[in-house]
C-alpha cells in the first residue's frame, strides 16, 4: 500500500475522522442506500490511500466531494454495465446460461474493456468491439458504420493506441 509516509497517513487518518461520516451522509443522499454509501465512501479513502503524494487540501470537503463523484461515476458505469450483460443473458439460450463464476469473469473483462476504451467516440469503439469480439473485417465494419474502409482503419488503429497505453500505464 503507497501510503507508508507517516505524514501522509496522519493526513489521511485526520480526513477520514473529519469528514467520513459527512462523506457517507453526501454519498447516502446521491445514491438512496446507507449500506452502498458506506461502500463508496470505504472506496474513495482505499483511493486515497493508493496515492503516493501528501494530500495539500485546503476544502477537504470540496477535495472528497470531487473523489467521491469519480468513485460514484465509476459506480454507475458499473452497473450500466451489469444491467446490459444480464440483459443479454436473459435473451440467451438456458443451455448457454453461464455459472456465476463465468457471469463474473465476463463481467469484470467487460468492465476492463470499458475502461481501456474510455474516452474515445463511440464510433471508435463500436468498430473496435465489432473487429475484436464479433470478429467482423475491416470491410463489413465499414458497411456496417457507413464510413470508408480508411476511416475503419483509423478507428482501429486509434482504439489499438489507446488499449496499449492504458495497459501500460496500469
Amino acid at each position: 500500500m503507497p501510503a507508508a509516509d507517516p505524514a501522509l497517513q496522519r493526513d489521511l487518518h485526520a480526513l477520514y475522522s473529519d469528514h467520513h461520516g459527512w462523506l457517507c451522509g453526501w454519498l447516502r443522499r446521491k445514491l438512496g442506500c446507507s449500506h452502498r454509501a458506506a461502500d463508496l465512501a470505504h472506496d474513495t479513502f482505499l483511493r486515497l490511500l493508493a496515492r503516493e503524494e501528501a494530500i495539500a487540501i485546503h476544502e477537504p470537503r470540496a477535495f472528497l466531494t470531487t473523489v467521491a463523484q469519480r468513485v460514484l461515476a465509476n459506480h454507475w458505469r458499473r452497473e450500466q454495465i451489469e444491467r446490459a450483460y444480464l440483459e443479454a443473458l436473459v435473451h440467451a439460450p438456458a443451455s448457454l446460461a453461464p455459472s456465476p463464476e463465468e457471469r463474473a469473469i465476463v463481467l469484470e473483462t467487460l468492465l476492463e474493456i470499458d475502461r481501456l476504451l474510455a474516452g474515445l467516440p463511440s464510433p471508435v469503439k463500436r468498430a473496435f468491439l465489432l473487429s475484436q469480439l464479433d470478429g467482423m473485417g475491416q470491410a463489413e465494419i465499414a458497411t456496417q458504420l457507413g464510413v470508408s474502409l480508411t476511416t475503419v482503419k483509423r478507428y482501429l488503429v486509434r482504439a489499438g493506441t489507446q488499449c496499449y497505453f492504458a495497459q501500460a500505464l496500469d
